[in-house]
Protein backbone atom coordinates (compact mmCIF):
# COMPACT_ATOMS: atom_id res chain seq x y z
CA UNK A 1 0.00 0.00 0.00
CA UNK A 2 1.39 3.03 -0.79
CA UNK A 3 2.23 5.63 1.84
CA UNK A 4 1.34 8.03 -0.88
CA UNK A 5 -2.34 10.38 0.10
CA UNK A 6 -4.27 10.43 -3.10
CA UNK A 7 -5.06 13.90 -4.13
CA UNK A 8 -8.65 15.01 -2.75
CA UNK A 9 -11.62 14.87 -5.62
CA UNK A 10 -12.03 18.37 -7.22
CA UNK A 11 -15.59 19.66 -6.28
CA UNK A 12 -15.67 22.30 -9.13
CA UNK A 13 -13.71 21.44 -12.99
CA UNK A 14 -13.94 24.54 -15.26
CA UNK A 15 -12.93 24.10 -18.56
CA UNK A 16 -12.60 26.42 -21.38
CA UNK A 17 -15.18 28.62 -19.98
CA UNK A 18 -16.47 31.48 -22.30
CA UNK A 19 -18.81 34.17 -21.41
CA UNK A 20 -19.92 37.50 -23.53
CA UNK A 21 -21.21 40.86 -22.20
CA UNK A 22 -22.99 41.60 -25.44
CA UNK A 23 -20.84 41.00 -28.49
CA UNK A 24 -17.65 41.46 -26.03
CA UNK A 25 -15.80 38.40 -24.69
CA UNK A 26 -15.57 38.60 -21.35
CA UNK A 27 -13.80 35.37 -20.53
CA UNK A 28 -11.54 33.35 -23.10
CA UNK A 29 -11.42 29.74 -22.23
CA UNK A 30 -10.65 29.99 -18.59
CA UNK A 31 -9.73 26.68 -17.18
CA UNK A 32 -9.49 25.58 -12.89
CA UNK A 33 -10.00 23.06 -10.55
CA UNK A 34 -11.26 23.26 -7.34
CA UNK A 35 -10.63 20.37 -5.05
CA UNK A 36 -12.75 19.50 -1.79
CA UNK A 37 -11.94 20.94 0.79
CA UNK A 38 -9.56 23.56 -0.26
CA UNK A 39 -8.97 27.26 -0.47
CA UNK A 40 -8.11 28.77 -4.17
CA UNK A 41 -7.37 31.75 -4.55
CA UNK A 42 -7.50 33.38 -8.21
CA UNK A 43 -5.76 37.00 -8.30
CA UNK A 44 -5.23 39.33 -11.20
CA UNK A 45 -5.73 42.71 -12.13
CA UNK A 46 -8.60 44.76 -12.38
CA UNK A 47 -10.73 43.94 -15.76
CA UNK A 48 -9.07 40.64 -15.61
CA UNK A 49 -12.22 38.68 -15.50
CA UNK A 50 -12.03 37.48 -12.11
CA UNK A 51 -16.16 38.92 -11.03
CA UNK A 52 -17.24 37.72 -14.32
CA UNK A 53 -16.28 33.89 -13.52
CA UNK A 54 -17.74 34.20 -10.07
CA UNK A 55 -20.53 35.67 -11.42
CA UNK A 56 -20.93 33.02 -14.26
CA UNK A 57 -20.30 30.32 -12.03
CA UNK A 58 -23.08 31.79 -9.83
CA UNK A 59 -25.63 31.56 -12.36
CA UNK A 60 -25.76 35.97 -12.23
CA UNK A 61 -23.95 36.09 -15.74
CA UNK A 62 -25.44 33.73 -18.19
CA UNK A 63 -22.93 31.37 -20.07
CA UNK A 64 -23.57 27.89 -21.68
CA UNK A 65 -24.96 26.12 -18.40
CA UNK A 66 -28.60 27.43 -18.23
CA UNK A 67 -29.36 26.59 -14.69
CA UNK A 68 -30.84 29.13 -12.74
CA UNK A 69 -29.06 31.12 -9.93
CA UNK A 70 -31.63 29.81 -6.98
CA UNK A 71 -31.17 26.07 -8.74
CA UNK A 72 -27.41 26.26 -8.22
CA UNK A 73 -27.77 27.69 -4.57
CA UNK A 74 -29.73 24.38 -3.97
CA UNK A 75 -27.35 22.64 -5.16
CA UNK A 76 -24.79 23.94 -2.83
CA UNK A 77 -23.10 26.90 -4.44
CA UNK A 78 -22.94 30.44 -2.77
CA UNK A 79 -21.59 33.84 -3.11
CA UNK A 80 -20.27 36.37 -1.50
CA UNK A 81 -20.65 39.38 -3.71
CA UNK A 82 -18.23 42.17 -4.33
CA UNK A 83 -19.36 45.37 -2.90
CA UNK A 84 -21.31 43.20 -0.19
CA UNK A 85 -24.77 44.20 -1.43
CA UNK A 86 -26.68 44.46 1.79
CA UNK A 87 -30.37 45.16 1.84
CA UNK A 88 -29.28 47.94 3.76
CA UNK A 89 -32.68 49.07 5.24
CA UNK A 90 -33.43 45.49 6.51
CA UNK A 91 -32.21 44.12 9.72
CA UNK A 92 -28.71 42.63 10.25
CA UNK A 93 -30.81 39.33 11.17
CA UNK A 94 -33.37 39.82 8.28
CA UNK A 95 -30.91 40.18 6.37
CA UNK A 96 -29.08 36.71 7.51
CA UNK A 97 -32.53 34.57 7.24
CA UNK A 98 -32.61 35.78 3.26
CA UNK A 99 -30.10 33.52 3.24
CA UNK A 100 -31.48 30.50 4.01
CA UNK A 101 -34.66 30.58 1.97
CA UNK A 102 -33.41 27.16 0.26
CA UNK A 103 -33.11 25.64 3.81
CA UNK A 104 -35.99 24.22 6.53
CA UNK A 105 -36.76 26.91 9.38
CA UNK A 106 -34.91 24.46 11.82
CA UNK A 107 -31.69 24.23 10.19
CA UNK A 108 -31.98 27.81 9.39
CA UNK A 109 -31.97 28.90 13.05
CA UNK A 110 -28.71 26.19 13.24
CA UNK A 111 -26.79 28.03 10.97
CA UNK A 112 -28.38 31.40 12.69
CA UNK A 113 -26.74 30.65 15.64
CA UNK A 114 -23.42 29.32 14.06
CA UNK A 115 -22.67 32.78 12.32
CA UNK A 116 -23.12 34.48 15.71
CA UNK A 117 -20.85 32.51 17.34
CA UNK A 118 -18.43 33.27 14.35
CA UNK A 119 -19.04 36.94 14.01
CA UNK A 120 -20.21 38.02 17.54
CA UNK A 121 -20.66 41.35 16.77
CA UNK A 122 -23.90 40.63 14.13
CA UNK A 123 -25.41 39.27 17.13
CA UNK A 124 -25.11 42.32 19.27
CA UNK A 125 -26.01 43.88 16.25
CA UNK A 126 -29.08 41.86 15.13
CA UNK A 127 -31.77 44.25 15.29
CA UNK A 128 -29.43 47.38 13.56
CA UNK A 129 -30.79 48.13 10.16
CA UNK A 130 -27.35 46.76 7.78
CA UNK A 131 -26.87 49.67 6.28
CA UNK A 132 -26.07 51.68 9.41
CA UNK A 133 -22.96 49.00 10.07
CA UNK A 134 -19.55 49.54 9.61
CA UNK A 135 -17.77 48.35 6.16
CA UNK A 136 -16.07 45.59 8.01
CA UNK A 137 -19.28 44.23 9.97
CA UNK A 138 -20.85 44.65 6.63
CA UNK A 139 -18.43 42.05 4.98
CA UNK A 140 -18.79 39.88 8.11
CA UNK A 141 -22.78 39.85 7.19
CA UNK A 142 -22.07 39.14 3.32
CA UNK A 143 -20.18 36.21 4.39
CA UNK A 144 -22.38 35.03 6.95
CA UNK A 145 -25.51 35.41 4.69
CA UNK A 146 -23.89 33.33 2.29
CA UNK A 147 -23.34 30.21 4.98
CA UNK A 148 -26.49 30.54 5.65
CA UNK A 149 -27.09 28.28 2.81
CA UNK A 150 -25.09 25.94 3.90
CA UNK A 151 -22.94 25.55 0.68
CA UNK A 152 -20.26 23.07 -0.15
CA UNK A 153 -18.73 25.69 -1.98
CA UNK A 154 -18.25 29.01 -0.82
CA UNK A 155 -17.40 32.33 -3.63
CA UNK A 156 -15.75 35.22 -2.28
CA UNK A 157 -15.57 38.02 -4.59
CA UNK A 158 -13.19 40.80 -3.31
CA UNK A 159 -13.22 40.35 0.29
CA UNK A 160 -11.21 42.99 1.33
CA UNK A 161 -12.34 45.76 -0.63
CA UNK A 162 -12.52 48.85 0.74
CA UNK A 163 -11.19 48.02 4.26
CA UNK A 164 -8.27 49.07 6.54
CA UNK A 165 -5.49 46.57 7.04
CA UNK A 166 -6.71 45.14 10.27
CA UNK A 167 -10.67 44.71 9.18
CA UNK A 168 -8.68 42.76 6.15
CA UNK A 169 -6.64 40.77 8.43
CA UNK A 170 -10.48 40.03 10.75
CA UNK A 171 -11.82 39.17 7.46
CA UNK A 172 -8.82 36.77 6.42
CA UNK A 173 -8.61 34.88 9.72
CA UNK A 174 -12.58 34.16 9.28
CA UNK A 175 -11.87 32.60 5.77
CA UNK A 176 -8.90 30.72 6.99
CA UNK A 177 -10.89 29.18 10.06
CA UNK A 178 -13.60 28.18 7.61
CA UNK A 179 -10.75 26.70 5.36
CA UNK A 180 -9.46 24.58 8.63
CA UNK A 181 -13.26 23.29 9.31
CA UNK A 182 -13.24 21.83 5.59
CA UNK A 183 -15.36 24.42 3.29
CA UNK A 184 -14.14 24.55 -0.36
CA UNK A 185 -13.84 28.17 -1.05
CA UNK A 186 -12.82 30.21 -4.20
CA UNK A 187 -11.67 32.87 -3.52
CA UNK A 188 -11.45 36.35 -6.02
CA UNK A 189 -9.42 38.64 -4.16
CA UNK A 190 -7.07 41.95 -6.07
CA UNK A 191 -5.06 41.41 -2.66
CA UNK A 192 -2.82 38.74 -4.06
CA UNK A 193 -0.11 38.73 -1.27
CA UNK A 194 -3.10 38.20 1.35
CA UNK A 195 -4.78 35.78 -0.80
CA UNK A 196 -1.68 33.54 -2.23
CA UNK A 197 -0.44 33.69 1.51
CA UNK A 198 -3.50 31.30 2.44
CA UNK A 199 -4.33 29.46 -0.37
CA UNK A 200 -4.05 25.63 -1.31
CA UNK A 201 -3.52 26.89 -4.72
CA UNK A 202 -3.97 29.66 -6.72
CA UNK A 203 -4.67 30.93 -10.79
CA UNK A 204 -3.77 34.34 -11.95
CA UNK A 205 -6.09 35.55 -14.76
CA UNK A 206 -5.19 38.18 -18.00
CA UNK A 207 -7.54 39.36 -19.94
CA UNK A 208 -10.20 36.83 -19.20
CA UNK A 209 -7.73 33.56 -19.64
CA UNK A 210 -5.89 31.73 -17.03
CA UNK A 211 -2.21 32.30 -17.76
CA UNK A 212 -0.80 30.40 -14.18
CA UNK A 213 -1.44 28.18 -11.94
CA UNK A 214 0.40 26.32 -8.83
CA UNK A 215 0.68 26.24 -4.73
CA UNK A 216 -0.36 29.25 -3.38
CA UNK A 217 3.09 29.58 -1.93
CA UNK A 218 4.98 28.62 -4.99
CA UNK A 219 3.02 31.52 -6.58
CA UNK A 220 4.06 33.81 -4.42
CA UNK A 221 8.10 33.13 -4.83
CA UNK A 222 7.37 33.28 -8.32
CA UNK A 223 9.13 36.97 -9.96
CA UNK A 224 6.59 37.14 -12.70
CA UNK A 225 4.21 37.38 -9.72
CA UNK A 226 6.09 39.21 -7.61
CA UNK A 227 6.89 42.16 -10.43
CA UNK A 228 3.14 41.89 -11.65
CA UNK A 229 0.99 41.56 -8.51
CA UNK A 230 2.72 42.12 -5.92
CA UNK A 231 4.69 45.29 -6.22
CA UNK A 232 8.09 43.71 -5.38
Amino acid sequence: MSATQAEPAALLDVADLCTHYGRIQALHGVSLSVPQGSLVALVGANGAGKTTLLRTLSGVQQAITRARADLRVRSGISQVPEGRQMFGPMSVEDNLRLGAYTRPVAEAQRSLERIYAMFPVLEARRVQPAGTLSGGQQQMLSIGRALMSQPRLLLLDEPSMGLAPQLVAEIFTAIVALAREGMTILLVEQNAHAALSVADFGYVLEIGQTVMSGRGRDLLADERVKQAYLGM
